[in-house]
């Protein structure tokens, strides 16, 4: 008898991979790396401490440090005073940051249209509500 978690965490495995690959790819196309591109997503809306971003990328605070020097050396993003905590600066992005994480964007949402196209709705519905059962249940197993 075959283990379907065990298929199915191979899956998983996978298409992350797949993913990544995915995601360098679309991320060059503007110069960046898939990690500059997770960042510059993380503060988007709101300025965030590199521990802020580290926690919600769920990565460590030297290399998201690390990133965020590297996008405020090419100008995408800038830190700033931060008003709660003097000692840890806020990354927000800049104007140019703005404009590349759209275009960034634009280019991922048309490749999720050509994906997910042959796919109904209410099954990738389905697939997100598995997997966000599945994180639920690693965070208490993690947290036990």
């Amino acid at each position: 008898m075959r283990d379907e978690a065990a298929l199915l965490v191979a899956d998983v495995y996978e298409a992350a991979g797949a993913l990544r690959r995915l995601g360098e790819r679309t991320a060059g196309t503007e110069g960046l790396t898939q990690a500059r591109w997770q960042v510059m997503s993380a503060v988007s809306e709101d300025g965030l401490t590199v521990p802020q971003v580290a926690r919600r990328l769920g990565v460590s605070r030297q290399n998201v440090q690390r990133v965020a020097n590297d996008l405020v050396q090419l100008g995408l993003a800038a830190f700033t005073a931060n008003p709660d905590h003097r000692g840890s600066p806020l990354l927000g992005l800049t104007e140019s940051g703005g404009v590349a994480l759209g275009r960034l964007t634009e280019r991922a949402e048309a490749t999720h249209r050509d994906l997910f196209g042959d796919i109904p709705e209410d099954e990738i519905r389905a697939t997100r509500t598995a997997l966000r059962r599945l994180l639920a249940a690693l965070d208490r197993h993690e947290d036990g």
